[in-house]
């Protein structure tokens, strides 16, 4: 598979000049608390206009493409903006950052067997991984266009700006856009800096990444593709179901099962058990009273940790009872606590309390770490830009089996069919051959399927 750059680089500017009161965005306290790494994530469509030829095809999608983008984002006007510092966004209309490629063979053939390790190219190329920094691009968007005529968009928007249900409402907004469906254009919310406001002597070690750092693994982190369809799904809720919780989610089980299966790599490589500390983004919006608009900008996220000392059974209706207790715990007042003036001292507070019980467990023995993001239940296959819906959504990292520091990572994300869970997942490389071999996750789960089958 050969990916050729086929435009000049381009840079998308909001139809209409953003406002002078609007010209500098800043970033509210929990996106202090988050990293800015850029959010990656690739949608598959194939060609359904049989009687228009390729390059028509390719020339007139470009064209509506651009123009719908330019107008969405008047409204997302941050995302055109740059970096300006780690408190702010300078939102100067300089665009988004757009490029478009010609992909030498037909998207059936990349879907049929994809090669996970090719995908960073149908992202835009020159993203550090470590972070955007001071005058980097908010968002960034290549267009891969297939022989077949199927293409593949591309998308990164820096973490700084949007968590996941943010980074949705902007691809869903563009897309009802494109389509010209005015019910369906989503108008965001640039409210969060307002409700949680930022601490400009906001310390590193109370950032997510300070936290959880001395838990970072060095060596060659490689990833796998876990798909658990709607009926196994079923099967584990039944095996999870308890008289304390009577009605266990989809993901509480998947994640479950895969910290369970994890944990077992973990030992059969090392030969010792060791306590396992793992998190689970929380989308604040929901947890709220009254809840925050789906469409709020920014991230309202916060993380429930989990702590699986070696000596606990491991039954999966455990592991959902604690999981379930943990998400509990971040409730109404919790969020109201992290508002207004009095809310760094608050999440401080949590940061702090969080930091004991790593520090706690990790004297143990040392202890490892996995960290949970779930994008289920976010209708990312809806995302419908007049060729129909997706083939498939894919996230995907710069993991390519090379020496690097990495955390245990897994993405949570609704199958096509819906129902099911697909699980990206990012471990040492002698871990996820470990995990391979998983004789009860190998019972649910299947490992790297085509996803034109999924």
């Amino acid at each position: 598979m050969e990916v050729e750059t086929i435009s000049k680089l381009e840079y998308i500017k909001p139809s209409s000049p953003t406002p002078p009161n609007l010209k500098t965005y800043k970033i509210s306290l929990l996106d202090q608390f988050l990293s800015s790494i850029y959010i990656p994530t690739i949608i598959f469509y194939q060609n359904n206009q049989i009687s228009t030829g390729h390059a028509d095809i390719v020339s007139q999608r470009s064209q509506l493409l651009k123009q719908s983008l330019s107008e969405t984002l008047t409204r997302f006007y941050p995302l055109a903006g740059k970096i300006k510092d780690n408190l702010s966004i300078d939102c100067n209309d300089e665009g988004v950052y757009y490029s478009e490629t010609r992909v030498s063979c037909r998207l059936v053939d990349c879907l049929n067997r994809p090669n996970l390790r090719t995908f960073h190219l149908f992202l835009p190329q020159g993203v550090s991984w470590s972070g955007a920094t001071a005058g980097d691009h908010v968002a960034k968007i290549q267009v891969n266009n297939f022989a077949c005529g199927g293409v593949a968009i591309g998308v990164l928007v820096c973490h700084m700006i949007a968590d996941g249900t943010a980074f949705s409402a902007f691809l869903k907004a563009w897309a009802a856009t494109t389509l010209e469906v005015s019910e369906d254009v989503i108008c965001p919310n640039f409210n969060a800096p307002t409700i949680f406001i930022q601490n400009e002597a906001y310390p590193m070690e109370a950032t997510l990444m300070a936290l959880t750092m001395p838990l970072l693994r060095s060596g060659r982190c490689t990833g796998r593709r876990i798909v658990f369809d709607a009926s196994v799904i079923a099967s584990l809720k039944a095996k999870a179901t308890s008289s304390s919780i009577p009605t266990p989610t989809r993901v509480e089980v998947v994640s479950a099962l895969l910290v369970k299966c994890i944990m077992a790599a973990f030992k059969t490589k090392s030969g010792i058990e060791k306590p396992t500390f793992y998190t689970h983004a929380m989308n604040l919006r929901r947890t709220a009273a009254p809840p925050f608009p789906e469409s709020s900008m920014g991230n309202f996220i916060w993380v429930a940790g989990v702590l699986c000392m070696d000596d606990e059974k491991m039954e999966l209706a455990y592991m959902v009872r604690k999981l379930r207790e943990a998400k509990t715990k971040i409730d109404a007042d919790f969020v109201k606590d992290l508002q207004g003036d009095g809310g760094f001292p608050k999440l401080y507070e949590h940061v702090n309390a969080m930091g004991g019980t790593l520090s706690s467990a990790a004297s143990h023995r040392g202890m490892d770490y996995i960290s949970f993001t779930s994008w289920c239940n976010f209708g990312l296959y809806d995302i419908d830009f007049g060729w129909g819906k997706p083939m498939w959504v894919s996230c995907i990292d710069s993991s390519d089996e090379r020496e690097q520091v990495f955390p245990n990572t897994i993405m949570l994300m609704d199958t096509r069919c819906g129902g099911g869970i697909e699980a990206w997942v990012w471990l040492d490389k002698e871990d996820i051959a470990m995990l391979d071999q998983d004789k009860e996750l190998l019972a649910f789960a299947s490992l790297d399927p085509s996803p034109i089958k999924v």
